[in-house]
């Protein structure tokens, strides 16, 4: 199972640091994609809850999709 974050706008690195910052939280690997403009972070396990807490806590939107 992976969670898959999505929606973002962000440089690079600021995608880099947010990916790794979340997977650190998690205690997950996963990784983070940038292709053809969208930006994905996926973490490894399901984590929806914890991953739409902590985003809140940065200062992001978060909402929950899927099942």
């Amino acid at each position: 199972m992976v969670t898959v974050i999505s929606g973002f706008v962000l440089t690079e690195s600021d995608l880099d640091a947010l990916g790794k910052t979340l997977k650190t939280w998690c205690g997950a690997g996963g990784t983070v994609k940038n292709e053809a403009g969208v930006q994905i972070i996926e973490v490894q396990g399901d984590h929806r809850d914890r991953l739409a807490e902590k985003l809140k806590t940065l200062g992001y939107k978060a909402k929950l999709a899927g099942g």
